[in-house]
């Protein structure tokens, strides 16, 4: 394993891990899967992630877990560009700066000679990779794997009027940089900037359970791939293959994605981490890498 530390163009560093093949499996890789995570999706809170690595490296397959600037609460960190230090994380994401945060990784794998990019993200790192895929058509892209994407709507409908209103009252006051007096979604503390975008103003708003819903990112991505999630996933309303089913129906390339659900797990896959490892595997092979 290879610890990454890379610069966005806005000078803030990402922190990732490589999970690199043997050489004696692989002296020269040409396929890395590249995971974005979603907001706390880190090694401690998605322990699938080592599951992942593992079993990919072992078979000769590269995998480089991404954090984002949300993977942690915050994240203290040196910006390269302004020389000071800086604390990132949820608390103050820019949704805005997803294309960059995703270049970083790219754009490292791409000066590593990998001949074959899998970009995959999961929950909100795949609305994430959603959102970079119908803004880009990058060639550098071989497929991409959607892990449980996150139905913002359910998540966001818990956010009460009273919370609305202090969210566009703290902007109004001129301090959108500043903390809010109470936790997002129960479990996010967020400054009101942070908090309008995910309530008001999401870019990352691209999936839903009713297909009658904006698709017009999903409609916009000429990549195939593959979506998975679990069998119990709460965020679907009780029916993922129907939630998958709907998000496939509105891609041009429907007929060639795969859509695979994993029985018996929820969001995080918890129980079924080496289960969720071998299907992507699986799928890698089916796909000639």
């Amino acid at each position: 394993m290879k610890r990454l530390s890379l610069p966005t163009k806005r000078g803030s560093v990402l922190t990732g891990v490589l999970f690199d093949a043997p050489a004696h499996v692989a002296p020269n890789p040409s396929t890395v899967v590249i995971a974005i995570t979603g907001i706390h999706g880190n090694f401690y809170s998605n322990p699938f992630y080592v599951n992942i690595g593992k079993t990919l490296s072992a078979a000769g397959i590269d995998f480089i877990y991404a954090q984002t600037a949300d993977a942690f609460g915050e994240i203290p960190t040196l910006n390269v560009k302004t020389g000071k230090q800086e604390i990132i994380g949820s608390w103050n994401e820019d949704f805005n700066n997803t294309d960059e945060d995703i270049e970083a990784y790219l754009d490292y794998a791409s000066q590593q000679g990998y001949q074959n990019i899998i970009l995959a993200g999961h929950s909100l790192g795949a609305n994430k990779v959603i959102y970079y895929l119908s803004r880009h058509h990058d060639s550098r892209i071989k497929h991409f794997i959607f892990l449980s994407p996150a139905n913002l709507e359910y998540l966001t409908s818990v956010v009460t009027e009273e919370e609305k209103n202090e969210i566009l009252a703290q902007r109004k006051r001129g301090e959108g940089d500043q903390r809010m007096s109470f936790n997002l979604l129960g479990w996010i503390p967020g400054t009101a900037n942070t908090d309008y975008q995910w309530v008001f103003d999401n870019i990352l708003d691209n999936v839903h359970v009713e297909p009658e819903k904006d698709f017009s990112q999903i409609k916009a991505i000429t990549h195939s791939g593959a979506l998975i999630i679990g069998g119990y996933d709460r965020f679907t309303y009780g029916d993922p293959q129907k939630f998958l089913e709907n998000i496939n129906d509105h891609m041009q390339t429907a007929k060639q994605n795969k859509l695979v659900v994993i029985p018996e797990t929820g969001h995080t896959y918890q129980q079924k981490e080496q289960q969720l490892a071998d299907e992507l595997l699986k799928l890698l092979k089916m796909w000639g890498y």
